[in-house]
């Protein structure tokens, strides 16, 4: 299928990114605090919405952290994928895509464990960069050196091989098929192989084992930014719109029906899963695309650009630099003059803001940290 050549950044991609992380910046805590001062049942709702399941199960929350894998496989074809139609050999890419793989696994060890400021023995390896490097590298690398057939193949084998692996593997003093925190395959070979600590003791919910399935996520990125690239006189826009909406709703009936045999577990990344959270993601993908880049409506997209033209850097500084701190001393002396439920909810969006500023200064001075 003849694809477009240019490789122009997707508005609604940079949207949808920074809307996925305001999330874990600070959006989350708003239902939080409306829950706990108000008592209101949808507050609670959302604020429910904004945990994660002790295991089994799916959540709002569970999405986050996928969609931003997914959108990192959205990108490929738009960056890769120019420049092998430029006669670039993967050969020469594939430098690139390990290098930025292995910088994501040294920020998540940073982010985790500090700089020289941690034992040994007391690390934790394991982290959310290290899975999207680790799993976005992979999905690169079939992506370099496969075609879409391949790709699809690839797809299905990773779901099925470890839905296998899961239920046929057995654990010593367990026996195969259970899939508690204690047994199941992926936190046994975990134990037996990561070094330092793991973030559970017994389990690890970015273990190096369920790293395995999630460059299906990152593939089923990977398909859809082939979609989006395609040259809209082959398939139009609003075509792709359908086509994603359609794509998404078969993974989420796929997913249902899975999880009957292979429970949907962000901790473990089962495959149902992968078919959940990509379901999803790809939906909103759809959402954004159709209504930033089909019907045109732009103007409200700063406010999440700003964040997603950053997205690492936003994920990472909040672990450095005390927010809260700026935000009391700016705004708590107002806020203080305010009913308790007011000021409450002020502290929350204050937070935000002061973050939000910082993200904007950096993008308004063009400083974006690149991986």
């Amino acid at each position: 299928m003849k694809e477009s050549s240019t490789s122009q950044r997707l508005l609604s991609l940079d949207t949808l990114r920074g809307f996925d992380m305001f999330w874990i910046s600070g959006g989350e805590e708003i239902f939080a605090a409306l829950a706990k001062v108000t008592g209101w049942s949808w507050a609670i709702f959302m604020a429910h919405q904004f945990t994660h399941p002790d295991w089994n199960g799916f959540r709002a929350y569970d999405l986050i952290f996928p969609t931003f894998l997914f959108m990192a496989g959205v990108s490929v074809p738009f960056s890769l994928g120019s420049r092998l139609e430029k006669g670039v050999p993967p050969s020469e890419l594939i430098k690139k895509v390990i290098q930025r793989g292995l910088i994501l696994v040294f920020l998540g060890i940073i982010y985790n464990n500090g700089l020289f400021h941690t034992e040994w023995a007391k690390m934790r390896y394991p982290s959310v960069l290290a899975r999207i490097g680790l799993a976005g590298m992979f999905a690169q690398i079939i992506y370099l050196y496969t075609n879409k057939r391949a790709r699809w193949i690839w797809f299905a084998s990773l779901l099925i091989g470890y839905y296998a692996f899961m239920m046929w593997f057995p654990v010593p003093g367990c026996g195969a098929g259970i899939l508690t925190m204690e047994c199941n395959p992926a936190s046994y070979i975990d134990r037996m192989i990561i070094p330092g600590r793991l973030h559970l003791t017994i389990h690890d919910p970015e273990g190096l084992v369920s790293t395995i399935p999630a460059i299906a996520t990152g593939l089923m990125g990977i398909f859809a930014g082939e979609l989006l690239r395609t040259n809209d006189e082959i398939i139009p826009r609003n075509n792709k719109v359908v086509y994603l909406m359609a794509a998404g709703v078969i993974s989420l009936l796929l997913c249902l029906v899975w999880d009957f045999f292979f429970p949907i577990n962000k901790n473990l990344w089962t495959s149902s899963f992968v078919l959940c959270a990509g379901g999803f993601s790809t939906l909103l993908l759809g959402l954004f695309y159709w209504v930033i880049d089909v019907l045109n409506y732009r103007k409200w997209t700063f406010f999440f650009v700003v964040i997603g033209m950053n997205s690492i850097v936003i994920y990472m500084v909040g672990r450095y630099i005390d927010f809260f701190y700026t935000a009391e001393a700016l705004f708590g002396g107002i806020l203080s003059y305010f009913p308790h439920s007011v000021a409450v909810v002020g502290e929350v969006i204050a937070y935000i803001m002061v973050q939000w500023a910082f993200m904007y200064l950096l993008y308004r001075n063009r400083l974006f940290l690149k991986v």
